[in-house]
């Protein structure tokens, strides 16, 4: 039995993408609007830097899957349905990505990131508050 061929992050990126739709800004925030869960998972010094977007679940990536696991026993209270709409969101569209693609394993085949990440949204000047919500 023979090891796997090493794939750079580069391709492991543009493998997992291949997988979903991603959404811009705009989308991601018409998504919201119909009830798509947004999931902020930067680190807090990011969240106290830029600031977070009013709504959003805030869940650490090291979390993620725990809390959205909708069979899961840590899950959170919006973890609902593997049919829940689920728009990821990091800090510019690269972790996001893999965290998407991680909980498609997990089911969650609505799941997708936003392009761009969270400097994507505030650039297009969606709503953005200065407060930092805990994680849950």
């Amino acid at each position: 039995m023979s090891a796997a061929a090493p794939v750079g992050i580069d391709e492991l990126l543009e493998r997992v993408r291949t997988g979903y739709a991603r959404v811009t800004p705009e989308e991601a925030y018409a998504a919201s609007q119909a009830g798509a869960l947004l999931v902020d998972i930067r680190y807090q010094a990011l969240r106290e830097r830029d600031g977070v977007i009013p709504g959003a679940l805030v869940v650490e990536r090291n979390e993620l899957e725990w809390r959205l696991d909708p069979l899961g026993s840590h899950r959170a209270a919006e973890a609902t349905s593997h049919d829940l709409r689920v728009v990821v969101i990091c800090n510019e569209g690269y972790a996001s990505s893999l965290a998407a693609a991680s909980l498609h394993t997990l089911g969650l085949h609505r799941a997708t990131d936003l392009t761009g990440g969270f400097q994507a949204w505030k650039s297009a000047g969606l709503p953005v508050t200065g407060s930092s919500p805990a994680a849950v």
